[in-house]
């Protein structure tokens, strides 16, 4: 019987060992995966750079009009979009400048000072539409996040972020945003 301790002990470490190393492979797979699902889908400005100043003509302090948008590489399967903007930094939590959805999946440009082709929702300011940075103090981050989507949202138009980012749970194929700050003078 003592004879069969260390072979049986021999067996268990390399039963372990070859469970780890399977661990370790499907870790691997797992890594490569999410390597090749990089987010290619882009949301971009000619009006500012990611992470850069948003020029006062689309703040309260200028024309408060929509910056010109570009998208790009939008997922096939998608089958509409949805844009959430909202500044993390105000003072009473998040305020959220902008909501709409239902865009048609091959909207590229939405142009300087207008508003795409979808269903708006309403914004901290009340009502729907566009509403341009104006912080109280101090710079702000500006989120302009764009949803690829694998359904067309039936959310009926006014409802607010809240609504659109439950409608939206399970249906995101792709998500990109870009940010912009703001510092009033």
């Amino acid at each position: 019987m003592k004879s069969l301790i260390p072979t049986i002990f021999l067996i268990i470490i390399i039963i372990a060992g070859c469970n780890a190393s399977e661990k370790e492979e499907l870790m691997q797979e797992k890594e490569i995966k999410t390597i090749q699902g990089v987010e290619k889908m882009k949301l971009t400005s000619p009006a500012f750079e990611n992470s850069q100043e948003i020029p006062s003509e689309y703040t309260c302090d200028g024309a408060n009009i929509l910056p010109e948008l570009n998208i790009q590489e939008v997922p096939e399967n998608t089958k509409s979009l949805a844009l959430i903007m909202d500044d993390p930094d105000a003072p009473g939590g998040t305020w959220v400048h902008w909501v709409v959805w239902s865009i048609p999946p091959d909207t590229r440009t939405i142009a300087k000072g207008t508003e795409p082709k979808g269903t708006q929702g309403t914004t901290s300011f009340g009502k729907p539409g566009y509403g341009g940075p104006c912080p109280p103090s101090g710079t702000h981050r500006y989120f302009f996040r764009l949803y690829a989507l694998d359904t067309v949202l039936d959310l009926k138009e006014g409802s607010k972020k809240e609504a659109l980012e439950a409608a939206m749970d399970g249906h995101i194929i792709e998500k990109t945003e870009l940010m912009g700050t703001y510092k009033r003078r």
